[in-house]
Parts: C-alpha cells; structure tokens; sequence
C-alpha cells in the first residue's frame, strides 16, 4: 500500500505543473503580442503544450494505482512510464513547429526590436518555474517516481528557455533584433533535447533496460548476505516506481530447505532496507564446485 501512497503523492506535483503552466503560458502569451517577441511566444506556446503533457503524467500516475487484476497480474504501475513517453512525444512536435518557425523568421526577416518588458516577464516566469522544478524533483526522487521525473526535467527545460528568451530580448535592445529569433531557434532545441532524453528513459524502462552500475550496487548487497556462496544469475527491470529483481544464489548443498529459505527472507529484507526494493524473486541452487559437493561426489565415483 506504500507504493500507491507515494503515486497517489505524484499526483500533487503534476497539478502543481498543471496551475504552473496555465498561469505563466497566458502571461507569456499575451506579453508576447503586446511586446513583439518571438521569443516569448515560443515560449508561452511550449507552456500550452506542457500542460498536456503534465496532463498525461496526471492520467499515467491515477491509471498505476490501480490494484493488480486478471489481467495485470504485477499492477498497472507501467502506465507512468508511458505516460511519460506520450509527454515526450507532445514536447517533440511543439519543439519542431518552433524551430520550424523560428528558422522562418530568422531567413524572411523584418522583425522589430521587442519591448523590454517582455524580457522582464521572461525573467519572472524563469524564476518561478525553477521554483516548480525543484518541487517536483525532490517529490520525484523521495516517491521515486519516473513519470514525475520527466515532468521536473521539463520544467526545469522551460526554466533555461525562458532565461534564454530573456537574453535574447535585452540583446536586441542593442541593436540586433535578429537575437530574438535566434533565441526562439534556441528555445525549441531545448525542448527537442529534452524530449529525447524523456523518450530514451522512458523507451529504456519499457523495453526492461536497467542500469548496468545500479545492477551491480545490488548485486554487490545479495552477495554480501550471510549464507550466499556466489550469485549464478540476476536480472532487474523499472515496472512504474518500483524495481523487480531476479536472482539465483547459490548456497551450501547441505543446507535444510528451511535454512535456505532463512536466507532468502535476509536478502529480501536487505533490498527494502538498503534499496527500498520491495519484490525480489530467489532461486536457491546448490553451489556446483562446493568441496563438501565434491568430496560426496568422489565417494560415490567408481574405484
């Protein structure tokens, strides 16, 4: 029931995105016509479509909730997970019409030089949401959630775009009103990159990659475990906030079912206490080169 505890905690975070977004994509927006920036409305635009996308890691987080069935023996926990995957390909399609636009801008020309206001709006907004994206990462990282991770890297995306957009602004005061352009160009390769990271974690998780250095960590505590002679197999694969961990150990050939089982609530207890892992599959197997193995093996062997 914790896990879904620490879901259910996930949700907070993507309404917070959702409030966030609404507000500062209206501000920029309208600040955008009034004040003629390009920037600012690349900017505003990719808000609107961060609202969708906080939209679907709030759909993704309500559908892992749901309790395990006939047909989702493991739970509905993966849904997060594509639900990031689904934000990722929203934030692609805006980050493209953006550089699209930004690049037509950018060759026809004839733009004037934006109001210095919007650089100020640009400012504020950058602010605000660095505000949002270290509440949704440290949510993220205590509720380990994927889904709220990828929402925390988008926001803080949208936080570096706007600084950039603030940049471009004041440099075209300067004479050089081609920089709020090139900065909305720079805003839609920003969030094409973010994008793509989203997209390969989220594409890795889906497709049962884990990490290689984490997998050791673990591998590294089972071995560790009194009773554990050596580790013929482990497997380990994300399923939403949760990690599942395959492994086969071998023991003593003499043990008592009893003691090996004795050793497998050990191992179990320390993936939850050191690594809050909550599902660990153990195969016990006797330990083939074992001496005691060996030595009843040589007494059986032919004279």
């Amino acid at each position: 029931m914790n896990a879904y505890d620490n879901i259910k905690k996930g949700e907070r975070g993507a309404w917070v995105s959702i409030a966030a977004y609404l507000v500062l994509s209206v501000s920029k927006l309208v600040s955008g016509y009034m004040f003629a920036s390009s920037a600012l409305l690349a900017d505003g635009f990719n808000n609107l479509t961060d609202i969708v996308a906080s939209a679907a890691v709030l759909i993704g987080l309500r559908i892992s909730q749901k309790p395990p069935d006939s047909d989702h023996a493991y739970g509905h926990m993966r849904a997060e997970t594509v639900a990031a995957l689904i934000a990722s390909f929203i934030m692609a399609v805006v980050g493209i019409q953006v550089l699209v636009e930004g690049f037509r801008s950018f060759f026809t020309g004839g733009k004037g030089t934006p109001d210095l206001m919007s650089a100020a709006v640009a400012a504020v907004c950058a602010l605000a949401m660095l505000g949002v994206y270290r509440y949704n990462r440290n949510l993220a990282r205590q509720i380990d959630s994927q889904a709220l991770m990828a929402a925390a890297k988008d926001n803080l995306s949208d936080a570096l775009v706007s600084v950039g957009a603030a940049v471009g602004i004041i440099g075209s005061q300067f004479g050089y009103p081609w920089l709020d352009t090139l900065a909305a160009i720079a805003v839609g390769i920003i969030i094409c990159r973010t994008a793509w990271e989203i997209f390969k974690d989220s594409t890795h998780s889906l497709t049962d990659g884990f990490d290689e250095n984490r997998l050791s960590d673990l591998k590294e505590s089972i071995a560790r475990t009194p009773g554990v002679e050596g580790i013929k197999d482990m497997k380990a694969r994300i399923h939403g906030n949760h990690v599942l961990v395959d492994v086969v150990i071998e023991v003593d050939p003499e043990l008592s079912v009893r003691e090996g089982h004795h050793i497998s609530d050990l191992i179990e207890e320390k993936m939850e206490k050191l690594h809050n892992i909550m599902s660990v599959h153990i195969h016990v197997e006797p330990r083939a080169d074992h001496p005691k193995l060996g030595a009843d093996q040589a007494d059986r062997s032919p004279s």
